[in-house]
């Protein structure tokens, strides 16, 4: 292979085919046809001297040296991309730009906790929010449409996406009620909380697995009269009083000032946990580190 000379173009094409995991996605984020990005991995393929992908049913999966290639192309272009943040969004005058998925189960009131940090920093941030399931919110992650995620679960290491999951903290969880039910729940919780109306987060949830595991354990069996994925909905429901419902006890204060609601009872046996996902393992951006640091340090206490 001397004297090789990589054409980036086709480089560049060969990259996003391995970050999107198929042909298909990749064109579709480059807005070309799949035949043209068949053809520019070939000539790859013909100037390297080698395949860069085998086939494991209808997937490409990188082969040994197209891992090689991959290694080195990712370093190239991430560095290019955070080249064009530095100088697109650290111009001095301007606002730094974040861009931050919030994945649809966490709380809406933890999340603007979360990200209150950033609207206080010295310097300009202009903060962009994008609410989606996770999934969607990963894939765009990896084409770096966003900058972090916000979850309650860290990313699954079985996804074939660079990311790296960074701990905010964890909380206990905390039951509410309007008033009038909390007086008759309150005194025997948790034991009132068997037969009692309950309003319930998405079945796909984390904490909604974890709520029914501790139901199970201690015997009780509330009545669900509804479900639901956004716990913003949730708790406007909760509100009316329509039933029970739960939030993290990190934002308990923030739960009662804005319902006029009380708390039922409170239990540690739940814990929710709260993460930033990110394409790089350490953390450069000024506004993402703001948020991780507030929220070790004053939220997650």
């Amino acid at each position: 292979m001397q004297n090789l000379k990589l054409n980036l173009k086709h480089l560049r094409y060969f990259w996003s085919v391995a970050s999107h995991g198929s042909i298909a996605r990749a064109a579709e984020a480059l807005f070309v046809t799949p035949q043209t990005i068949s053809g520019q991995i070939s000539e790859l393929e013909a100037q390297v001297g080698a395949k860069l992908f085998r086939r494991e049913g209808r997937q490409l999966v990188l082969n040994e040296t197209g891992r090689l290639v991959f290694s080195y192309a990712d370093e190239m272009f991430r560095l290019g991309i955070e080249l064009q943040d530095v100088l697109g969004g650290r111009t001095p005058g301007t606002a730094i730009t974040v861009k931050v998925g919030v994945a649809m189960v966490v709380p809406k009131l933890l999340a603007y906790r979360v990200l209150e940090p950033v609207l206080k920093m010295s310097e300009p941030v202009r903060l962009i929010c994008h609410e989606a399931p996770l999934v969607d919110l990963l894939a765009d992650l990896s084409v770096h449409k966003l900058d972090v995620v916000l979850a309650d679960v860290p990313v699954n290491p079985a996804l074939n996406i660079r990311a790296y999951n960074h701990s905010l903290g964890e909380s206990g969880i905390s039951f509410f009620a309007v008033p009038e039910q909390a007086k008759v729940l309150c005194a025997g919780f948790p034991d009132s909380l068997d037969g009692s109306p309950m309003l319930m987060p998405g079945g796909g949830s984390s904490l909604r697995r974890s709520l029914e595991g501790w139901f199970e354990r201690h015997k009780l069996e509330p009545l669900v009269v509804a479900e639901f994925e956004d716990r913003a909905l949730m708790k406007a429901f909760g509100e009316r009083g329509s039933g029970v419902f739960t939030s993290p006890t990190a934002v308990e204060q923030d739960v009662l000032d804005k319902y006029g609601v009380e708390v039922i009872g409170r239990t540690q046996e739940i814990k929710e946990h709260f993460y930033l996902i990110s394409p790089e393992r350490r953390i450069k951006h000024p506004a993402v580190t703001a948020i991780t640091e507030s929220a070790r340090t004053e939220l997650f206490v």
